[in-house]
């Protein structure tokens, strides 16, 4: 299947219209029209190789929907027509112990990416949703709840399931303190999915221009890292903090703020942090740990739960040809709080 997209090309050269295929349909896959794509902050990485691991051309977006346009004959999940989406997975054994637990996100082979990851049958390399069309396999295509708003889903198939799965896998919920460091993409549905689970939450950040806006999105609290004597008062009064700062930075400030037994998830900072000390951890049974979007199942779930809870990101819709811009303004965090991209701007004439 022919079909148009913005790719890098080199490490250093600007997102630029790309032609490329898509496969056939397989027996168990599904096609779809891409209608919205997040812009997340690891496409930027990804299409920039700030990881090493990059293979170009390369066509970025992991938080995508769609309309389904054919299905293949062994589907039974997906109709054409249906509106879908598809996150950073779209592919995994499906044998181990991680896949049978529904933990493809752990997959012991490896999963494969929605892009910049070869193909599980051809070794194709996969190409994402910058594009017009898409095709992946059915088990890996999630049902988008009617109740929500299409233009704002997409960001939740990162972000969103990013933020969920740790509040889930550290029981969250009624009565549970939760402070979320920073307030970016991430940490402003951090803040939603905690608030909707029943948390009390607290934002961290280290001045205090973003505290009304985290007030608006649900916070109880705000705290100023920078301020000494506030975090001193703070000592021992989170169960859960949710570390979303995406660059190298110093755990040692928000350690004590845990209570025993105590959690600080990193899902932000993907590479070397700051020397940490182990006296906050040792004399408190304190923990830092890591979490990896969600398996399939929990992304599922946490699309069901926004429809319930009518959790939705705050979203500033682009044109596909502001990509680069976009990504010049994601580096400065000139944007609340996530880009997505209307795909139908893809069909018009470039400017």
């Amino acid at each position: 299947m022919k079909t148009i997209g913005y790719a890098a090309q080199s490490a250093d050269s600007p997102l630029a219209p790309f032609s490329f295929d898509r496969r056939e349909l397989r027996d168990n896959d599904v096609a779809m029209e891409i209608l919205y794509c997040g812009v997340c902050h690891s496409d930027l990485h990804t299409a920039r190789n700030d990881w090493g691991w990059t293979v170009y051309p390369n066509v970025p977006g992991h938080e995508i929907v769609g309309r389904v346009t054919a299905v293949g004959p062994a589907v039974t999940r997906h109709k054409v027509g249906d509106h879908v989406a598809v996150g950073c997975m779209v592919d995994s054994c499906q044998e181990c112990d991680h896949c049978h637990n529904g933990e493809e996100q752990f997959c012991r082979e490896g999963n494969t990416n929605t892009y910049n990851s070869p193909d599980r049958q051809t070794g194709d390399i996969t190409m994402g949703g910058y594009s017009k069309h898409l095709v992946a396999r059915e088990e890996f295509v999630l049902s988008i709840p009617e109740t929500l708003d299409l233009a704002r889903v997409a960001p939740l198939l990162c972000a969103g399931i990013t933020t969920y799965s740790p509040l889930r896998t550290w029981n969250v919920g009624p009565g549970s303190r939760v402070a979320v460091a920073g307030m970016g993409g991430l940490g402003h549905m951090a803040v939603k999915m905690a608030v909707g689970l029943g948390a009390h939450v607290t934002v961290i950040s280290r001045t205090a221009d973003k505290k009304a806006d985290a007030l608006e999105l649900g916070a109880d609290a705000f705290l100023v890292s920078s301020d000494g004597s506030a975090m001193e008062k703070a000592a021992s009064s989170f169960d859960v903090i949710i570390d979303t700062v995406p660059v190298k930075h110093d755990l040692n400030p928000y350690v004590p703020l845990l209570d025993i037994d105590g959690t600080l998830v990193l899902v932000g900072q993907v590479g070397p942090l700051a020397e940490p000390s182990t006296v906050p951890m040792i004399l408190g049974r304190r923990r830092v740990a890591g979490s990896l979007i969600g398996g399939i199942a929990e992304t599922q779930e946490m699309l069901d739960f926004c429809g319930r809870m009518n959790i939705l990101p705050e979203c500033e819709m682009i044109r596909m040809d502001e990509i680069n811009d976009a990504f010049d303004r994601m580096e400065k965090s000139d944007v609340r709080y996530r880009f997505v991209i209307d795909m139908a701007s893809l069909d018009e004439p470039t400017s």
